[in-house]
């Protein structure tokens, strides 16, 4: 016979077991996310989209490995319609690899004014100079020599690589990892360091090997027409047959991302020295943040700092004259990738002393009408509207 006290016993057990199941597995690898038909499928009506809607960009009418290096560096984190003056001012003044090695920092910096992000600049130069030193001015076609150069990541690698040499490497910028998270329906947040090599293992595998210029720049196209940010254009989507966030109606929470903490705002003090009909600049240290360029001396207000009181204390730390602060001239804001300034701008009479810098690596005396042959920061660029 049969104990009950057994019997009753299995009965948890039992029940407990069908509650452990294991759940069906979702398809998270990257054949079952994108199978190889759905590639074919894909590949083709990018192509198809990209031949006929593509924008008459300079770049793309060149061949020349230099001109698609340049560009790519420029389009880092930065607009098209931004780019466009730069590019061909700068390649106006250094139309190949040995005019910009040769070039000065300050003119390469001057033409670069406004563009932002200036360490691109300064690894464009350092390469230029690796690349007319070790390669004879041409650019390596191996991508691991080219890997080595300043400035170059595996974004511009794989860009330059693909769309220069027609090598299969696959690009990921904000666009490439936006059409993939909607496309396939990512979580992964894109804006987390962790998850890129999931969104480059796709592109990878979506990659179309036979010509990955075409193919990368149509994807990076069509992020950037079509698979907007907000409002993306899914009625005009190659794509949108095969897209799940679109058949879904999930469009707008796709991609998605990790909350950023908020950005920080600074206040900032320049003063404007004034000496025998010339005002002050200095220069900031080539490397670090704006590396290069020139400002009025000056600094971050402490609490409870009225903006004369900082601007006679920080031009004192950083060049060792003792001034008169006047009044404010302007106010100016201005925005960083990781924080913002409030910087106010006050005119300023020399007393006594010899400009001995702390920080800054250079000066000069400068006539107000000549401030503008230097190339200078986003913000004094600002304040010189307001001196005018």
């Amino acid at each position: 016979m049969t104990n009950p006290m057994r019997r009753r016993a299995g009965v948890p057990l039992i029940i407990k077991a069908c509650f452990m199941m294991p759940a069906k597995p979702k398809p998270t690898t990257i054949e079952a996310l994108c199978p190889r038909q759905a590639c074919t499928a894909i590949r083709k009506a990018l192509r198809t989209w990209y031949d006929r809607h593509q924008r008459p960009l300079p770049w793309r009418q060149s061949r020349d490995p230099y001109r698609i290096w340049v560009s790519e560096v420029m389009l880092q984190q930065t607009q098209v319609k931004t780019v466009l003056p730069y590019y061909e001012r700068f390649l106006a003044a250094f139309p190949d690899i040995h005019s910009l090695a040769a070039a000065g920092s300050q003119t390469v910096l001057k033409l670069w004014e406004g563009l932002g992000y200036y360490r691109r600049a300064h690894h464009l130069m350092e390469a230029a100079r690796t690349i007319t030193r070790e390669y004879n001015g041409c650019l390596p076609t191996e991508r691991d020599a080219f890997r080595t150069l300043p400035g170059v990541g595996d974004y511009i690698a794989n860009a330059v690589m693909s769309i220069a040499f027609g090598q299969p490497w696959a690009v990921v910028d904000g666009n490439v990892k936006r059409v993939l998270a909607r496309l396939f329906c990512l979580e992964d947040p894109v804006n987390r360091p962790s998850t890129h090599a999931r969104f480059q293992a796709l592109a990878d595998h979506l990659l179309d090997r036979s010509d990955p210029s075409t193919h990368n720049q149509a994807v990076m196209e069509l992020g950037a027409l079509i698979c907007l940010p907000r409002n993306p254009g899914c009625q005009a989507c190659p794509l949108a047959a095969r897209c799940r966030a679109d058949s879904d109606g999930v469009v707008d929470r796709y991609p998605v991302r990790d909350k950023k903490a908020a950005i920080p705002e600074h206040a900032m003090v320049a003063g404007v020295v004034h000496k025998r009909g010339n005002v002050l600049l200095v220069r900031r240290p080539d490397e670090g943040f704006l590396g290069g360029l020139w400002e009025f001396p000056g600094g971050r207000c402490q609490k409870k700092e009225s903006l004369p009181e900082a601007c006679r204390r920080t031009v004192q730390e950083q060049t060792g004259l003792t001034i008169a602060a006047g009044a404010p001239i302007a106010r100016v804001r201005h925005a960083y990738t990781h924080f913002k300034i409030t910087l106010g701008a006050v005119a300023c009479r020399w007393e006594s002393g010899r400009v001995r810098l702390d920080g800054p690596v250079a000066f000069r005396w400068v006539p107000l009408r000549e401030l503008e042959a230097f190339p200078l920061t986003g913000a004094i660029k600002k304040v010189l509207l307001h001196l005018k």
